[in-house]
């Protein structure tokens, strides 16, 4: 969401009320509570409850906790002009209806999961909220916004729905312009951002209905800098979530997902100036390989008014290029499958993961072009099968003047309008986003590829070898997952490849070893210096010293480990399955990687001039 300035995403909501069983009885679990069961985690492009079957991010988003402001009441404003909004601090309509009255609305609309905003400073805002902006809930007086925030988590995960916190700003305010909250740490450092998300999962580790991390909304630039997607300096969003997914996984809840938006706004919007939407285009040469397999989402909003390098909002430099709502429906399905979905729909690679449309919405008031856009991106989201949110869940009317976006919007007198309403044209198609299940339960295993690059820092994503310590100090290490093994290498050593192919959770117990000498059973790389694992062992990761290999680490097999080996070379050219399986994981460098029925047991270098200790042969052995 945006007002003004270089991204103007302004509020949104979506319409069409599908009919549903109504809430159980007090004390009885809801038919919604009944039908799933947490935590979650992710099966390729699906996320699934703890028996396996899917769980689809069905999401409304419930904002007013991260702030917003009152304005002038225009329909294409979402400040709502709602004067005790004044109070800036809590999930809107607290103060227009009984929170159980609002769940159950909410129960109504067929959604099952909220996305729910919060910002760094209501985290210590110690001031009261007022009593005007929760009126209807007079139980809610006197309490901090991280109170109220609290027994709102609370109501909505007793009655069934999945919990996902959003980090939306670091002040209090609406979003989303040039304010000092354009990045994670634009008026606040990483540490603070970091320690933040910290506090918040460990806060709601034993309700396992609170579900997902939402890391960061909206990523821009601000008045002079760009984020950037791997740069490793500190606008790097890429570096910055993946820290953030990794100390919330390691130190407060290892069972919560972990939700990276892509950046949303790169460059100045003006003729013959670079600018760019690039949301989750970077994944595809770098994605995420967190500390625990299967907790990674990526999401991604979209608007009408908002285009792939328009920044939605109007006035000088905002006219050369198309939104949204003008494209083509062709061009619309293409703009948002490169920049987003392709995550979702490319199977068998490392950045596979799901995909969640964390924000779209449009307003009941509305011009044809975003009608016709709205409908095309509801016949998008039902044809590629993905999550959404829609923004925003709640919204006020007087009249329909003020915010008409929101699915369900109150009156000051508690009176209720809602998109089921026959005058409202979203409501067929909320009815028919929310009747299209896609793929329903069981979801099958799925092989599962993760990518390591450390160029800037260390990628050692094991937790085992976390907890150990430093494995090989001085240099940077890879790692797998401890679900994974090591499968391929790149040249240079400027990546590698894990997975579970044809054998999960390989490494059962044991101790590893770290090997920093030759250990050869057969000279399977003559005229090389070779680092193989003992028998019975597999490669979970190595480390370097600059572009040398400086060890390898070795993890014992559930199962005998003895099959035979061959070598495959990375100097010259690539070594890589024909099929593609993995993906690109080293762009750019040439790469060294063992089919998916076999595990890397050993690295050789040369220590010829020129390419002194890089790594240029994989030894690969049979499972």
């Amino acid at each position: 969401m945006r007002s003004g300035a270089l991204l103007t995403v302004l509020a949104t909501a979506l319409g069409g009320l599908a009919v549903v069983s109504p809430p159980a009885a007090a004390g009885e679990p809801t038919p919604l509570a009944a039908s799933w069961e947490g935590p979650l985690s992710t099966r390729g492009r699906y996320i699934v409850d703890s028996t396996g079957k899917r769980f689809k991010l069905q999401s409304g988003n419930w904002h007013g906790a991260s702030g917003t402001w009152t304005g002038s009441g225009d329909d294409e404003d979402p400040a709502n002009n709602y004067a005790s909004e004044t109070s800036h601090r809590v999930p809107l309509g607290l103060d227009r209806a009984p929170m159980s009255k609002l769940i159950a609305d909410f129960h109504t609309l067929g959604v099952n999961s909220i996305r729910l905003p919060f910002s760094n400073e209501m985290l210590t805002d110690a001031r009261p909220v007022t009593d005007a902006g929760v009126a209807a809930n007079p139980q809610l007086r006197g309490l901090t916004p991280l109170q109220v925030y609290d027994k709102v988590v609370e109501a909505l995960t007793a009655d069934g729905f999945a919990v996902i916190l959003n980090n939306h700003t670091t002040t209090t305010r609406w979003c989303c312009g040039l304010d000092g909250n354009e990045r994670w740490n634009s008026s606040q450092t990483t540490q603070k951002w970091l320690d933040d998300w910290v506090f918040m999962a460990r806060r709601y580790r034993a309700n396992k209905r609170v579900v997902g991390a939402d890391l960061r909304n909206e990523v821009r630039r601000d008045t002079w800098d760009n984020p950037n997607w791997g740069w490793g300096d500190d606008h790097d969003w890429a570096a910055a979530a993946q820290r953030a997914g990794d100390r919330i996984l390691t130190e407060a809840n290892p069972d919560m997902l972990v939700m990276i938006e892509g950046i949303n706004w790169s460059g100045i919007p003006a003729d013959g100036i670079w600018h760019d939407r690039p949301l989750l285009k970077p994944v595809a040469t770098l994605s995420q390989t967190l500390v625990r397999s299967h907790k990674l989402v990526y999401a991604a909003h979209f608007y009408g008014y908002t285009g792939p390098r328009h920044t939605g909002a109007d006035g000088p430099g905002e006219t050369h290029d198309a939104r949204y709502r003008d494209l083509s429906r062709a061009d619309l399905f293409t703009a948002m499958r490169d920049t987003a979905t392709y995550v979702a729909t490319t199977p068998d690679r490392h950045f596979t993961a799901p995909v969640w449309i964390s924000e779209f919405g449009v307003g009941k008031v509305a011009t044809d072009k975003d009608k016709a856009w709205f409908a095309n991106m509801v016949d998008f989201l039902i044809e590629d099968d993905v999550d959404f949110a829609y923004w925003p869940v709640v919204g006020f009317q007087e009249n329909d003047q003020g915010n008409t976006w929101g699915l369900v919007r109150y009156a000051a007198d508690g009176g209720l309008r809602a998109v089921s309403d026959a005058d409202d044209w979203r409501g067929a198609h909320w009815r028919r986003l929310i009747a299209a299940t896609g793929h329903t339960g069981q979801v099958a295993p799925v092989r599962t590829w993760s990518m390591l690059q450390a160029v800037h820092t260390d990628a050692n994503q094991s937790a085992r070898m976390r907890a150990r310590g430093d494995w090989d100090s001085g240099a940077r290490k890879l790692s797998c997952p401890d679900d994974q093994r090591l499968i391929g290498i790149s040249q240079k050593g400027r990546g590698g490849l894990c997975t579970d192919a044809g054998a999960a959770s390989l490494w059962q117990s044991g101790d590893p070893k770290v090997v920093k000498s030759e250990n050869v059973t057969t000279d399977w790389a003559t005229g090389f210096t070779k680092y193989q694992c003992p028998t019975g062992q597999f490669m979970i990761g190595y480390s370097l010293r600059g572009d040398k290999v400086s060890a390898i680490l070795c993890a014992p097999g559930r199962s005998p480990l003895a099959g035979a080996g061959r070598t495959l070379w990375d100097d010259r050219g690539d070594s890589r399955p024909a099929s593609g399986e993995g993906g690109d994981y080293a762009s750019g460098y040439y790469k060294a990687q063992c089919a998916s029925d076999e595990y890397a047991a050993g690295i050789a270098f040369s220590n010829a001039i020129g390419r002194y200790g890089t790594p240029d042969a994989l030894y690969c052995r049979t499972l």
